[in-house]
């Protein structure tokens, strides 16, 4: 039986020559009990969908109606939760609940208040933390409080809008488990929207794509039965094929080739001595030890004593390699790459680079962090340019030119070179730290989750954008994330950490997949499964900030040869 039903919805803003078709022709029917999830990429109008079926905002052509009668307005009939928490700060768990009670329940008792408010506050597992305000919570706990505040209001229906994305992995995956057992327990009817593959696969009765132009796209249902493991998910045939199903429907309609091949490299030499990037992956030169971590410590000063983040960090890596570094939050992933930058001083051991020890920053080590650090007046040639003029000496204004419009065509800005960084996206932000990084022919690139702020489909476009520019330049790469996909998508060795403090190495995966690579191809690879199980299956024996006695072995290579 139907209980939320779109005919027709169509969504615009502005007018004229100004207005912007945002959703197109919307038919849609979501069943009693059903849980249902939106999945597709920012700016596919997701979020203003969802906004009408909670009715923050009017169809421009069409009806939206709830059980029979057109949505005009938000009633607690439809819960919200949104992506930002929007807690009152002054007030403590059982406050920010209580007041969702008591708007929605105001004939109620005290003591039946109370009582209801505890209810949800257990149901999210926060009793011991009743009497905290949010300042005092993490994001996760946060975002419990947000779940339990809807769901104390006792609606139809739950609607969701991308709850989980500002968390962690390990919060976002353990508070996406209780939401379905919510769901599980009272059959509440669920819409989710997300940009998640694993989160709507997990949590689905039935995926619909939105395409890019604000229609509704191929639907899916889910037939695995529940209750869903993750880890076992990783070994179920059904879930693979849905996910490969899932993964290439959406790279079709919302990832299109966007790099211009026009431009050539010019042939000149940086002033740290590395041929010109193209010259450098002609050669394809491999040198042994070409990066070597030796017994690298990292340790810190406290009240209490010495605090070593991380110790025995013993690495050797080749010339061209490509390493991902992954383990959970806290086990000093970004602290051993920032010392590999130069940007942190090394307390006891040493880095090596080209047999050189590290000390210091310099442009033959490039970084890309997090978020790009552009400069927001400068355009993206110009924030493309910074530290060419050093790098380049010898080569003239033409010339280094060149090399920044080659790396910023193929990250796929060949028409915003001359646009202003404050006028980008974050994707399109990041695309230019690439290309900056790149422009300056680095020996050593550095990633610090160079992703980790973007939605999972923009990452997966800037991932095929970083695969196709490291293909022909091979310039030694290391990456931190903790996304076990992209650190198996993009690495010719996958490093794990153990928890931190004291975080070392616990084990290497080789992976052995052909190059170059792409998401779908690698999705359809027999062995790729296999790489993921050994990942996953590390990082769950070092979940929650487990300390498990680290494996007998000594050195990497043993380690890798496990």
């Amino acid at each position: 039986m139907s209980i939320l039903k779109l005919e027709n919805v169509s969504k615009s803003f502005g007018e004229g020559a100004a207005r912007t078709d945002v959703l197109k022709n919307i038919d849609l029917d979501v069943a009693e009990g059903e849980f249902l999830v939106l999945l597709g990429f920012s700016g596919t109008g997701k979020t203003t969908l969802i906004n009408m079926m909670a009715g923050l905002e009017r169809p421009t052509k069409g009806t939206a109606t709830f059980k029979g009668a057109e949505i005009t307005e938000p009633s607690p009939d439809r819960g919200v939760i949104f992506q930002s928490y929007s807690l009152m700060p002054w007030l403590t768990v059982t406050g920010n609940v209580r007041l969702a009670v008591d708007t929605v329940f105001p004939k109620l008792s005290s003591s039946e208040k109370d009582e209801k408010v505890a209810h949800y506050i257990q149901m999210v597992g926060l009793s011991h933390a009743a009497s905290r305000r949010p300042a005092e919570l993490s994001g996760g706990m946060r975002q419990r409080v947000n779940v339990a505040r809807a769901l104390a209001m006792n609606p139809e229906m739950l609607l969701l809008d991308e709850p989980l994305s500002a968390l962690d992995a390990l919060t976002r995956a353990n508070l996406a488990d209780e939401i379905e057992h919510i769901w599980e327990a009272d059959k509440k009817t669920c819409v989710l929207i997300t940009n998640d593959v694993d989160e709507a696969i997990i949590l689905a009765d039935r995926i619909i794509a939105l395409n890019p132009d604000g229609t509704l796209g191929e639907e899916f249902k889910v037939t695995i039965p529940r209750p869903r493991d993750r880890m076992a998910m990783n070994t179920n045939e059904t879930f693979k094929k849905l996910r490969a199903d899932v993964t290439k429907y959406l790279m079709d309609v919302g990832i299109e080739a966007k790099v211009e091949g026009s431009r050539l490299l010019p042939d000149v030499t940086p002033i740290h001595g590395v041929p010109s990037a193209v010259a450098e992956a002609q050669k394809g030169l491999i040198d042994n030890r070409f990066l070597d971590f030796s017994m690298l410590h990292k340790i810190y000063p406290t009240p209490k004593g010495p605090l070593t983040v991380v110790e025995d960090f013993d690495l050797k890596i080749d010339r061209g390699e490509f390493i991902s570094l992954i383990g959970h939050s806290g086990c000093g992933k970004s602290t051993v790459l920032t010392m590999a930058a130069g940007l942190n001083p090394i307390s006891k051991g040493a880095i090596k680079l080209d047999g050189t020890h590290v000390e210091g920053a310099d442009p033959e080590r490039a970084v890309v962090f997090q978020s790009p650090n552009l400069f927001p007046w400068l355009t993206a040639r110009e924030n493309c340019a910074i530290g060419v003029d050093k790098v380049y000496p010898r080569a003239s204004r033409e010339e280094k030119q060149d090399v920044v419009d080659y790396y910023l065509e193929r990250v796929g800005l060949a028409d915003a070179m001359d646009k202003p960084a404050s006028e980008m996206s974050n994707g399109m932000q990041q695309r230019v730290g690439i290309a900056r990084a790149f422009a300056l022919s680095p020996k050593l690139l550095l990633l610090d989750e160079p992703f980790g702020m973007l939605d999972s489909l923009t990452r997966w476009e800037l991932q095929e954008v970083l695969m196709e520019v490291w293909s022909r330049t091979k310039v030694t790469a290391i990456c931190v994330t903790h996304d076990v996909d992209e650190a198996i998508l993009l690495a010719d060795r996958v490093v794990m950490m153990t928890n931190g403090p004291q975080a070392t190495i616990g084990k290497i995966v080789n992976v052995d997949l052909p190059r170059p690579r792409t998401r779908k191809a690698l999705l359809e690879h027999p062995d790729y499964y296999k790489y993921r199980q050994d990942v996953l299956d590390f990082l769950e024996e070092y979940e929650h900030g487990a300390k498990p006695k680290p494996k007998a072995a000594a050195t990497p290579k043993a380690i890798a040869a496990e």
